[in-house]
């Protein structure tokens, strides 16, 4: 029941980065900046502060918890194919396999780090703590899109 709990979510992660051009306005022609990576990551940071109020309210657990994930999950998947979109059109021509690689090399760095204290708050704190800390760490995420270059807007 794991495996396929786990291939349903890298499938309908998929699904969802399939669609993320459509929801971030690629496909109508916007192009997303440094706007859209403030905003995508500012509603992923409410999402665990959500999931950690509702673990402690009557809800039932089972349902806040893997219902607040799958949201999260969708949410992280457009964030994820945002980012990716944003290094390529940021990076330098040339030199993009240079800025492409050092966003990669750094994105794994971050993973590394993020289970690793993820792991270890929640074995000292528990699951709501670090859920707080998660939405701590993309809140900070957020802030520093803030400085993310943006499209000029067209004045008429």
């Amino acid at each position: 029941m794991v495996g396929g709990f786990l291939a349903t979510w890298i499938i309908g992660y998929g699904i969802v980065q399939s669609f993320a051009p459509a929801l971030t306005g690629k496909r109508s022609g916007h192009v997303p900046d440094g706007r859209a990576a403030f905003l995508w990551a500012a509603l992923l940071a409410g999402i665990p502060v959500v999931i950690a109020l509702g673990l402690d309210s009557d809800w039932p657990k089972q349902v806040v918890l893997v219902g607040g994930l799958l949201i999260f999950g969708g949410v992280f998947a457009i964030n994820s194919s945002l980012h990716s979109y944003l290094i390529v059109s940021y990076a330098k021509e040339d030199g993009v396999s240079l800025d492409v690689g050092f966003y990669y090399m750094s994105n794994a760095l971050g993973r590394l780090v993020g289970t690793l204290l993820s792991g270890w708050v929640f074995q000292q704190y528990g699951l709501e703590t670090c859920l707080w800390v998660s939405s701590g760490f993309v809140v900070l995420a957020a802030l520093i899109s803030i400085g993310l270059p943006r499209h000029q807007q067209p004045t008429t």
